[in-house]
């Protein structure tokens, strides 16, 4: 449904996306994962058809031509796009507009989305007063209007507190099982990026790797185990199996039996370590082994 074939965007000097590949199916929850500045919306851009790549091509729905791609999308943008002056069913009677929709039609979609996120007798209230979770809902109600193919999330819980991120994402789970929809969502938050079928992991605008949740987290196997340590290369030069990775004040380790290392490492040099962290592979720790960067 989304094919990108080794997009390169260049600012002036600077390469913000690095022949960028990937491909996300029908009905695929596609997750692009990396920290802030990384390119996630650099790429966003790109495939939203606001921004015309300086290499590579890609195809939203079998479509290369914007004209044609932009009515298969449905785009929630990282900042707020609601005219906050204006009533929930405003905004959405704005969008059909903009889209070709009007009459019965327009007002019977705005009806069931309404229903669908939970949002009817609220449908006259400003957004202005609505909380940042329920304007979210709003947003996302506003993107299916049309019944696009893709649904381009950026960022999209910016600015929510847990409790309406994680209703926001329940939602979107719904959603997507109900209408088919594909996918493809920006993140730099790990729970997020756990709940799609498949990942692409960028940094400094290149793609390191990408898969299942599964799949990438079964690639470090084992434990991590991390040190807190005022000196991590003399630990590092006592142990350097484990694929050790060091910082100013750290070391991080892969082994298969976590807890039996940590404690013969504690014992071997005492005083040498302040703290330490057992845990099974995260997302993150995929992301380090491939980088040695953090989220």
């Amino acid at each position: 449904m989304v094919a990108v074939e080794s997009i390169t965007v260049n600012y002036g000097e600077r390469r913000a996306l690095d022949a960028v590949s990937l491909l996300a199916a029908p009905g695929e929850w596609h997750g692009v994962l990396g920290p802030n500045g990384g390119g996630k919306s650099t790429l966003f851009r790109v495939l939203a058809t606001l921004l015309r790549p300086d290499a590579g091509r890609f195809t939203i729905a079998g479509e290369t031509d914007p004209g044609k791609i932009r009515p298969r999308l449905g785009v929630v943008f990282q900042t707020q796009s609601l005219d906050r002056r204006l009533t929930i069913v405003q905004n959405m009677e704005a969008q059909g507009n903009l889209y070709g929709l009007s009459g019965p039609v327009l007002a019977g979609r705005i009806g069931q989305l309404l229903r669908q996120f939970q949002l009817s007798g609220r449908e006259h209230e400003p957004v202005q007063q609505l909380s940042g979770g329920l304007a979210r809902r709003v947003e996302i109600a506003k993107a299916l209007l049309h019944e696009p193919a893709v649904l381009l999330l950026d960022e999209p819980t910016t600015g929510l507190d847990p409790v309406a991120r994680r209703e926001w994402l329940d939602l979107l789970t719904a959603l997507r099982r109900e209408r088919e929809l594909t996918v493809l969502m920006t993140t730099h938050l790990l729970d997020e990026a756990e709940r799609c079928d498949r990942l692409t992991l960028l940094h400094q605008g290149r793609v390191v790797t990408g898969g299942t949740p599964a799949e990438l987290t079964a690639e470090v196997g084992g434990d991590v185990v991390e040190f807190g340590t005022a000196d991590p290369a003399r630990v590092a030069a006592r142990y350097p199996e484990g694929n050790p990775r060091t910082g100013p004040d750290w070391i991080r380790f892969e082994t298969p039996a976590g807890a039996r290392f940590a404690a013969q490492v504690t014992e071997a040099l005492p005083g040498v370590i302040q703290s330490i962290t057992v845990q099974k592979p995260t997302l993150e720790d995929v992301f380090f082994r491939h980088t040695g960067a953090r989220l």
